[in-house]
């Protein structure tokens, strides 16, 4: 059996654990629906618009971009309307329009970022340009990402191995963890995906040294392939 782990909107957690935005942190935390409640506030036509927009804007999104991006002129080709939306989402998330400003001023002043896990980016400004804003914003959330992936990729593999389990850890791509499981080993790998997400605050205060205050949440489903996936409910699981 197939056994696939998606981590739950990791982007915008990651975006929200480095901008400590009280706006995002809270929704996140009581489990909102966060695209329908800015499709609303945005006066967006689908929750994927608002879906897509902010993850986009977590990048560096411009109003120029979404107005001349296919995915977005049907909803406006104006670039007066998008930059509209997007102050309206900067007046929401507050603390992540503070924390864009601040690493933009931070490359501009040194040259590099240095992210909470002691990584390090370094950019350069080429001649009669400006430094890269969307690598700028783009690339401490990727590899934060990265980093919580890789925490509960080892953590998984470690529980696997102390259980003496046959199921083979196949790949991980981007937010996914992918296990090939004997039936009867089903069960206990899916209890195991559970529990290595919530147990990642807490790797991550052991390998780096700082608080991670915001909880990490995963999505797993099975099945015999890729086109009969099924997803696991954990609280269906704990009753059984």
């Amino acid at each position: 059996m197939l056994i696939n782990c998606d981590a739950k909107a990791l982007e915008w957690v990651c975006a929200l654990y480095l901008s400590q935005d009280k706006t995002g942190m809270k929704e996140y935390i009581d489990g909102e629906d966060i695209h329908t409640n800015n499709q609303r506030s945005f006066a967006l036509p689908t929750r994927l618009n608002a879906k897509t927009y902010l993850f986009r804007l977590i990048f560096g999104g411009s109003a120029y971009s979404y107005a001349h991006d296919p995915d977005f002129t049907d909803v406006s080709v104006s670039e007066k309307y998008w930059q509209e939306v997007i102050d309206k989402t900067y007046r929401k998330y507050e603390g992540l329009g503070t924390w864009h400003n601040n690493l933009m001023r931070e490359v501009v002043n040194t040259g590099r970022l240095l992210m909470p896990t002691g990584r390090v980016y370094t950019f350069k400004k080429e001649q009669g340009k400006d430094f890269p804003r969307t690598q700028i914003l783009n690339y401490p959330v990727q590899g934060l990402g990265a980093d919580l992936m890789s925490i509960a990729r080892v953590s998984l593999y470690r529980r696997m191995r102390e259980a003496n389990l046959k199921s083979l850890l196949v790949c991980t791509v981007h937010d996914s963890i992918l296990v090939d499981s004997p039936k009867d080993e089903v069960r206990k790998i899916c209890e195991l995906m559970f529990a290595v997400f919530k147990d990642i605050p807490l790797n991550f205060k052991r390998l780096f040294g700082v608080e991670f205050n915001l909880p990490l949440r995963c999505e797993v489903s099975i099945g015999q392939n890729w086109g009969e996936m099924n997803e696991v409910k954990e609280e269906l699981l704990n009753a059984n």
